[in-house]
């Protein structure tokens, strides 16, 4: 009966450590410098799975598969506010490599899909401050990272050296992190396991560029979408991708993206 018992717990210890697990993140954001009391929260899935992670919006994983489904059965015709209703502040995917290190930030600049390696190390100081949060005994952290100063309290009563956004490196799991001006703050509400982690649907190959291109390219758009746009109508685009517009059509979406980004004044890196 004991031989049996150990080969049960044997399997199911498998089977457990088969499976991957799901960190749930609840993310705040105060995306408008000039107006602090406008605050947007948003769903962020960590999934981790053996020696890799992927950290992404949950909005981000639904529009992608609602776009896929659309492929393959060859129908658009889905419900458009529904889509406008899961526009991201948090568009993009970050992958982590545990065995190289690697951080890798996934994105995109309108049709193009951008990759690039975060260079930046990320130098934790732990605090003896100590806090419950949750169900978890957690300890205080503090790095300075893309021209913020970051709070963090991790947990090692989960095995993960690892957290959301590119946040890693401390002995266990980040349970919350926070800026020191209260801008941002990522909070974990759930904890379970699932069958695989999330995977999404690329179409076309991914530009792989240093991140100061990446984000000289992403400021020229802010600077100027519709000269980026205008680039793709002519056919300038990635793979000769072109987009049709009349002039009110390019007035009405250059006014929206401008609006937008007067809104949006206050990214998570600020250098």
């Amino acid at each position: 009966m004991k031989k049996i018992a150990i080969l049960v717990l044997g399997i199911c210890s498998q089977i457990v450590f088969s499976q991957a697990n799901r960190f749930v993140y609840q993310v705040t954001m105060k995306p408008d410098s000039t107006d602090r009391n406008v605050i947007k929260t948003e769903t962020a899935n960590l999934d981790i799975s053996g020696a890799n992670s992927i950290f992404y919006a949950e909005n981000r994983m639904k529009r992608d598969s609602i776009l896929s489904r659309a492929r393959q059965t060859g129908s658009f015709n889905f419900d458009r506010s529904q889509m406008q209703g899961l526009r991201s502040n948090l568009d993009f995917i970050i992958e982590k490599d545990y065995k190289t290190g690697k951080k890798i930030y996934k994105a995109g600049i309108l049709r193009d899909q951008y990759a690039y390696e975060e260079d930046r190390p990320m130098d934790w100081k732990i605090l003896p401050e100590t806090a419950t949060i949750g169900e978890y005994k957690t300890q205080k952290a503090e790095t300075k990272f893309a021209g913020r100063t970051w709070y963090a309290w991790f947990t090692t009563e989960v095995p993960f050296q690892d957290g959301p956004y590119k946040f890693s490196g401390l002995p266990g799991l980040i349970v919350k992190v926070e800026d020191a001006k209260g801008d941002y703050s990522f909070d974990l509400k759930e904890a379970k396991k699932i069958d695989a982690i999330a995977s999404f649907d690329q179409r076309g190959s991914i530009i792989t560029v240093k991140r100061a291109a990446f984000e000289k390219q992403q400021e020229q758009f802010r600077k100027d979408p519709m000269a980026a746009m205008a680039s793709m109508s002519s056919g300038g685009g990635r793979g000769g991708f072109r987009i049709q517009m009349d002039p009110n059509q390019r007035k009405r979406m250059e006014d929206r993206q401008k609006e937008e980004f007067k809104k949006n004044n206050n990214p998570i890196e600020l250098k």
